[in-house]
């Protein structure tokens, strides 16, 4: 009777430990920084983490499928806010950082060089570049502000011949660290990234595009899990945003008076 008490109670411990798990969708430009993150988390918590990468609007769209995600951190609040709405997600957007695009090459050093000049530069010869990678801007939100980026410094229609696209942003370095691409416009958090920043990269101006504020939701999926609240309440302690500030994320502006932030309604009860 005795061993099988203590059979009991080790079946209980080992099925309560099996629950701590946690499943997170994170954007592709969170891939270096939330690796840190998520390893500074699990030292300590004993907790199971799982992260998948992807474009934000792929995930999202995962999610409205019924993927098992627990979390979801978006590259632009308003996918998050929309799965909110539409009562996918058990909170509310919680914006945690401005992201930032950067003009980078695995070949030369883009330091100084601007979006404004690519196209004046390319017909001079002064810039060898045959191809240059951006995000899908379809479903991945560096992508699409890269367009407007391009668009507004006036030169998308000479460029776009020489675009080749990349699924996420974290594949779209890939592309240019490949030899698919010449130049890619990439997040300054994967820029940051040693591998890549053998080279210099230049800023994009942020008055180019629309902000990359990014957000997170914990999902209806995920709404029971602890290790969900658990890790929410990490993404605020000074260790995860020194991460975060490390990567290039911006801290604080948004939370500024002023910063126009989108408003997502709860979702009526059933």
């Amino acid at each position: 009777m005795r061993h099988l008490f203590f059979a009991v109670c080790l079946l209980f411990t080992l099925s309560s430990y099996a629950g701590d798990k946690l499943t997170i969708a994170a954007a592709s430009d969170l891939r270096y920084a939330m690796a840190d993150i998520v390893s500074l988390f699990q030292q300590q918590n004993q907790l199971d983490v799982r992260v998948i990468y992807g474009a934000s609007g792929k995930l999202s769209t995962q999610i409205r499928h019924g993927a098992p995600y627990d979390m979801f951190f978006s590259a632009d609040i308003s996918f998050a806010g929309r799965l909110y709405q539409d009562g996918f997600a058990a909170t509310a957007p919680q914006p945690y950082a401005l992201g930032h695009l950067v003009l980078w090459s695995p070949k030369q050093n883009m330091a100084g060089i601007k979006l404004e000049q690519l196209a004046e530069l390319a017909e001079l010869a002064e810039l060898d570049f045959a191809r240059i990678a951006i995000a899908q801007p379809a479903h991945a939100p560096y992508g699409q502000r890269a367009k407007q980026a391009l668009q507004t410094a006036g030169v998308w229609q000479k460029v776009e011949p020489k675009i080749v696209y990349g699924e996420n942003i974290a594949q779209t370095a890939q592309l240019a660290q490949s030899g698919g691409a010449d130049i890619a416009i990439i997040a300054q958090s994967l820029a940051r990234f040693p591998e890549l920043a053998g080279q210099g990269y230049q800023p994009i101006n942020t008055e180019l595009h629309q902000p990359l504020l990014q957000a997170y939701v914990i999902t209806r999926h995920g709404a029971a899990n602890t290790a969900a609240r658990q890790f929410s309440a990490f993404m605020t302690t000074p260790q995860a945003l020194s991460i975060m500030q490390h990567y290039g994320f911006e801290q604080g502006r948004f939370e500024q008076p002023g910063f126009e932030q989108p408003g997502f309604e709860k979702p009526e009860a059933n």
